[in-house]
């Protein structure tokens, strides 16, 4: 079932995502050559606390997961996908031992969300640390184009097939692969909500686009141009079948009568 929210509900989710937006400016000014995955998770973590909310992320565990999620961010670096926990492998706390540290041309994807008075908001960035690889900005610049197409296509009269079909257009004329099952989603009093926003599909199909929907759309990219991927042995990360790097963007955007309204923007 899809909520449609009232316009002051609008107005306090935009409060929760710009708890997320200053999140992830934190955490992305921050990331640097040496700094550990779990450095930016407490960052984060202090963002949160200085706004009076809540982490949607640790401790959620969906009917996939073997374990509930550990942390306030998930930390995806060059061939993790998305859901990377900022912990070693076989942490089942995704804390303890020797900490994750950044190193130079790394990708790096965060993924971020905050429950602030009854409502979510849920936004991701990637970028590199140190010296970029050319390849590498060449795939987050188009993920950031895919995500704005998928924002431009988000208006009323449109249906969930045209977001879906405008980010798929730009990721495969780019040349790069879409992991298939994955992608956007409602949001609102809960961080997923009803209707799913696939990263591909068919222009003018799927359920219409009404004032008050709330979506999180966000591409998902993989660098060779394939679609393969597999679950790590954490049973969380979402890693690339061939090695290849990976990108992921995400906005919190609502539907309205005036254009799509982005309610996790950085400024």
């Amino acid at each position: 079932m899809v909520e449609l929210k009232t316009d002051t509900s609008i107005d306090a989710m935009y409060e929760a995502g710009q708890v997320v937006a200053r999140a992830l400016t934190a955490v992305r000014d921050a990331a640097d050559v040496g700094v550990s995955l779990l450095e930016l998770d407490e960052l984060a973590h202090g963002v949160l606390r200085e706004a009076g909310a809540t982490s949607p992320f640790l401790g959620y565990r969906p009917s996939f997961a073997p374990t509930p999620f550990p942390a306030v961010i998930c930390a995806s670096v060059n061939d993790a996908i998305v859901h990377g926990i900022p912990a070693l492998p076989h942490s089942p706390k995704g804390r303890g031992g020797t900490p994750i540290r950044l190193r130079d041309g790394d990708l790096v994807s965060i993924d971020f969300g905050a429950q602030l008075n009854g409502w979510a908001g849920d936004s991701a960035i990637s970028f590199t640390v140190g010296t970029p690889r050319p390849a590498d900005l060449r795939l987050i610049e188009t993920a950031e184009r895919a995500l704005a197409a998928g924002i431009e296509a988000a208006v009323v009269g449109n249906r969930i097939g045209d977001i879906a079909h405008a980010i798929g257009t730009v990721c495969r004329a780019a040349g790069y692969g879409i992991p298939d099952g994955f992608g956007g989603h409602g949001v609102g009093r809960r961080m997923h909500e009803d209707p799913p926003v696939p990263n591909e599909g068919r222009p003018g199909r799927g359920l219409p686009l009404r004032h008050g929907m709330v979506l999180a759309i966000e591409p998902m990219l993989i660098a060779s141009g394939k679609d393969g991927y597999h679950v790590a042995q954490d049973g969380w990360t979402l890693r690339t079948n061939d090695g290849s790097r990976a990108a992921h963007v995400e906005h919190t955007v609502a539907i309205t009568e005036t254009g799509p309204r982005i309610l996790t923007e950085r400024r």
